[in-house]
């Protein structure tokens, strides 16, 4: 069995601070850490790496700093991994993306048993780029996956939704979207951080993985950024006893509206 997970480096979101003039993320100074979803994507992997002996290879697309999460996944239990960097790739929309990394998958196995992503990241929140994958690789695709057990070339998932879970089983191969509720990620040892500080990550740009350069970066990107920007400050709201009799709550609430005039006297 052979599974592939795609990670990605992002800024720790705790620490992101907009610039007021460009309206862009200002990225200096910040630290940069693996995307958390993709912590659970890469603790399913290891998980059939633990039940089956499944090889784990794990990808990445950004700079060439960003093979700083490949070798984290290596520590934590990965076997191999590879990062996708090159200016070609530069301003790449989730079209383009998925493109590009689903080229990636085909050179390293074109026939993976399963490919993981997590659900999100949580730099964009788009959520697209595990189902663009699948697209480009004409794969079932299984999103927020909160559970996973394999019997030769059949699965069967646990996915997390707003009104419950649903079970479904299928064939492999498959790429799913992992939430966190799947698992709690393992901590790496110091014999595998060891390891992957010596690991070779090999480097593939757009000619590497055969990418046809009008489907990569901003050449192949029908969506563009125009503007990112911090959400207005709330002011505090008007907070009611909830102790206080009924009567005197709800009169409260209304003479609030009243006075802000979404309701008249």
């Amino acid at each position: 069995m052979h599974v592939i997970v795609c990670v990605k480096q992002v800024p720790d979101t705790t620490n992101v601070r907009i610039n007021p003039e460009t309206n862009t993320l200002m990225r200096e100074g910040v630290e940069s850490i693996m995307n958390p979803y993709d912590e659970y994507a890469l603790e399913e992997a290891l998980k059939l790496k633990d039940r089956h002996g499944a090889r784990v290879s794990v990808i990445s697309m950004g700079p060439p700093q960003a093979d700083v999460v490949l070798r984290e996944a290596l520590a934590r239990g990965a076997d191999d991994g590879v990062l996708l960097t090159d200016r070609a790739f530069a301003g790449a929309d989730t079209l383009a993306t998925s493109y590009a990394i689903a080229q990636a998958i085909k050179k390293i196995n074109p026939n993976p048993d399963l490919v993981f992503f997590g659900k999100q990241a949580i730099d964009g929140d788009t959520a697209q780029v595990g189902p663009g994958v699948s697209e480009f690789l004409g794969c079932t695709l299984v999103t927020y996956v909160q559970a996973l057990s394999v019997e030769g070339d059949t699965f069967t998932v646990e996915t997390h939704m707003d009104e419950g879970t649903d079970v479904l089983e299928g064939k492999l191969p498959a790429v799913m979207t992992v939430v966190k509720e799947a698992s709690t990620p393992r901590f790496a040892s110091l014999s595998g951080w060891v390891g992957a500080k010596k690991a070779g990550l090999p480097k593939w740009g757009a000619a590497d993985v055969g990418a046809v350069k009008e489907m990569c970066g901003l050449d192949g990107s029908p969506t563009k950024v125009v503007k990112i920007f911090a959400p207005p400050v709330k002011t505090g709201g008007i907070r009611v006893d909830g102790r206080a009799a009924p009567g005197e709550a709800v009169a409260a609430i209304v003479k609030a509206l009243q006075d802000k005039g979404v309701v008249k006297s």
